[in-house]
């Protein structure tokens, strides 16, 4: 078995990048939504990003790709990404996109309650319960806090309703990881997943933004800077190297330093965005940031034996 490597200097560096891409990616998704809809934005940069790969994948580094798998497994990995983001964008219309980051980061949440009822080697002990408690206790109370000044029930209910779709897009991610643990596509190629992932979104994203009147576009400055940016750096080449981290790197640490990302999305918000949160929003983050870190560290003796740290299987993907 491959032994990866501690979390080093260069590893830790890299992940801070990284999570700083993913933090910024619904910033960048609602600083153009008046110009560009959400949903169109996500269609497009799959579609581009999804070429990128294949040719990335299939050409240049030459993999083996399993066959057989798209029609079956690769259709469920696919729409499933393109429920994620399809929860995003019609979310981001309603809420921050300091409370999308955060609502969307309890995806490790879902995938580990899923897992749990699929695979018997993930079971989750009292520890683990625990922390989902936790965790659920503190995304009541994000949904419980005071949304600014305003008392008006209409931007109220907006509001709620576009938390409520950044959790399902968090339900959605974790059940796209149960999804890739429990088949073969646990043994595909890393590029072959993402491939499937990036052009199912891409194929019912598009589509439904042409059928619903959101397919126009202003493509400013603003707008072009934020398309490449999502296409370019983070649904291309942050994926690709947060999976070549995973291959040499402890995925359990590398899977607490991802945490970091709902907190640079917040701040990114605030900074960017002007937007403001409230001190009840920020408690029940906290709350359910410290489950989720309870569900997901274990300990050194569950995952290393005969002093080497083989590592445990960590088949998330970073949003």
């Amino acid at each position: 078995m491959h032994v990866r490597k501690p979390v080093d200097g260069p590893a830790m560096l890299i992940m801070t990048l990284l999570c700083l891409a993913w933090g910024a990616q619904q910033v960048a998704i609602k600083a153009i939504a008046d110009d560009v809809d959400p949903m169109m934005q996500v269609g497009l940069r799959s579609a581009i990003a999804a070429g990128l790969v294949w040719l990335v994948g299939r050409k240049i580094v030459d993999e083996a790709w399993l066959p057989g798998l798209w029609c079956r497994s690769g259709l469920i990995v696919g729409l499933l990404f393109a429920a994620e983001f399809l929860f995003i964008a019609e979310g981001l219309l309603r809420t921050t996109a300091s409370h999308m980051a955060v609502f969307l980061y309890t995806a490790p949440l879902f995938a580990a309650i899923g897992l749990h009822i699929r695979l018997p080697e993930e079971r989750l002990g009292p520890r683990q319960w625990l922390g989902i408690a936790l965790a659920f206790i503190g995304i009541a109370i994000t949904f419980l806090a005071p949304r600014g000044d305003t008392q008006d029930a209409a931007p109220l209910l907006q509001g709620l309703l576009g938390d409520a779709m950044g959790l399902c897009a968090g339900a959605a991610w974790g059940m796209t990881t149960v999804a890739v643990r429990t088949s073969k596509l646990s043994e595909a190629p890393a590029t072959q997943t993402l491939y499937y992932q990036l052009m199912g979104a891409s194929l019912v994203l598009v589509p439904v933004a042409f059928i619903t009147g959101k397919a126009g576009m202003v493509l400013n400055g603003v707008a072009w800077a934020s398309l490449v940016f999502q296409t370019l750096v983070v649904a291309f080449a942050s994926y690709l190297i947060w999976f070549w981290m995973l291959r040499r790197y402890l995925a359990a640490r590398l899977g607490v330093m991802a945490f970091m990302t709902p907190l640079f999305g917040v701040l990114i918000g605030m900074w960017l965005l002007d937007e403001t949160t409230s001190d009840g929003f920020i408690l029940g983050a906290v709350l359910s940031l410290i489950g989720l870190l309870v569900v997901n560290i274990r300990p050194a003796h569950e995952h290393c034996s005969h002093g080497h740290c083989n590592d445990y299987a960590l088949d998330k993907q970073p949003e």
